[in-house]
């Protein structure tokens, strides 16, 4: 006999399940539906045979609630649990793409945006889980660019996207979630998994299919502030990528300027990309800044502009390299030589 999870903890993820979907309770299902990723160390292990897309889940429970089928979700989702608890993360992205599909097809059939929470939860964890199998893949075989999972978690990701992005019903900003609000409400939050899936397989071209949707129906001007902040920070990279500086300076400062001022790590993140922008546009942050979020990288690179060093620059250039490459700023960085030189004819003459 194929092995389950323990009746006990059967019925209590069935009974939590039951409870959210019957209470039609946004939060509670968000909860129901997630799994725990966190606190887990799944390790990889043996590929325990039973992955649920060659044969259907292993889980055969029932459930319907005001006569709409969830047992798929229901089983799904154990898979899920039973193969974190198995140790298996090829077999836990199996699941949770399983899941995920099942919940897209359930969230067409529903009225109203209460299950948006859930698909956030869902796509957070399928993104995640295929990021994690795909690192063990990498690493057990020897490899590097074996992104087999992820690429078809972003298939999973744009069913939702679409789900939310054609609802017919009209979005109202800052409405609350009911059985009559727009699914619309749930874009932004799946737009920015989808730009981060995107940059990690470096197929930036496929960003710009999202852009136009969102931006000509204003969605992004409706997200919550940590939505548009992060919205903002993608769409300023891809800026960058297209070499239109200005618009990537704008997009940044808007994410600095509203990232939430004790998200540290944040800030961080955008500064790595504002810095070189703001440096190629011969605006030079004070060393203070640098300082207090411990960006030591840009120092030389900082006092060689200032003092039309070229030695200082691309002493700091080389040294750090490899981050810079690895961050895609290599180039941009290169090209504040040219401030450089500047600085240094102008204390010549």
């Amino acid at each position: 006999p194929t092995m389950t999870l323990p009746r006990s903890s059967i019925n209590a993820l069935r009974s939590n399940l039951d409870r959210a979907l019957s209470a039609k309770d946004p939060a509670a299902i968000a909860t129901a539906v997630d799994v725990p990723l966190r606190n887990t160390n799944v390790v990889g292990g043996p590929s325990g045979g039973n992955s649920s897309s060659t044969s259907g889940s292993v889980h055969r429970e029932q459930l319907k609630v005001d006569g709409v089928d969830w047992s798929n979700v229901l089983n799904y989702l154990l898979d899920v649990h039973l193969a974190i608890a198995s140790n298996d993360l090829a077999s836990t992205y199996e699941a949770q793409s399983s899941l995920h599909s099942a919940l897209n097809h359930n969230l067409s059939s529903t009225k109203g945006n209460w299950l948006i929470p859930g698909i956030h939860t869902v796509c957070r964890n399928t993104h995640r889980t295929a990021a994690l199998a795909d690192e063990y893949v990498n690493r057990n075989a020897g490899t590097r660019n074996d992104h087999k999972r992820l690429q078809s978690a972003v298939t999973l990701l744009q069913a939702s996207y679409s789900k939310t992005l054609n609802d017919r019903v009209e979005l109202r900003p800052n409405e609350p979630l009911s059985e009559e609000g727009s699914k619309k409400v749930g874009v932004l939050y799946i737009v920015n998994q989808l730009f981060s899936m995107y940059f990690q397989l470096n197929t930036l071209r496929l960003c710009k299919n999202l852009l136009k949707p969102v931006e000509s129906r204003s969605i992004h001007e409706s997200g919550t502030i940590g939505e548009m902040v992060t919205y903002r920070y993608y769409v300023g990279r891809l800026n960058m990528f297209e070499d239109q500086y200005e618009l990537a300076e704008q997009n940044f400062d808007y994410a600095l300027k509203h990232c939430h001022k004790s998200s540290v790590a944040n800030k961080k993140r955008i500064l790595n990309y504002l810095i070189p922008v703001k440096l190629l546009r011969g605006r030079l942050p004070t060393n203070k800044l640098l300082e207090k979020y411990s960006l030591y990288e840009f120092v030389p690179l900082l006092n060689g502009m200032r003092t039309g060093n070229l030695m200082e620059f691309s002493d700091g250039l080389m040294k750090n390299q490899d981050l810079f490459i690895r961050r895609g700023t290599y180039l941009l960085l290169e090209k504040c030589k040219m401030i450089c030189y500047r600085n240094l004819f102008k204390r010549i003459w």
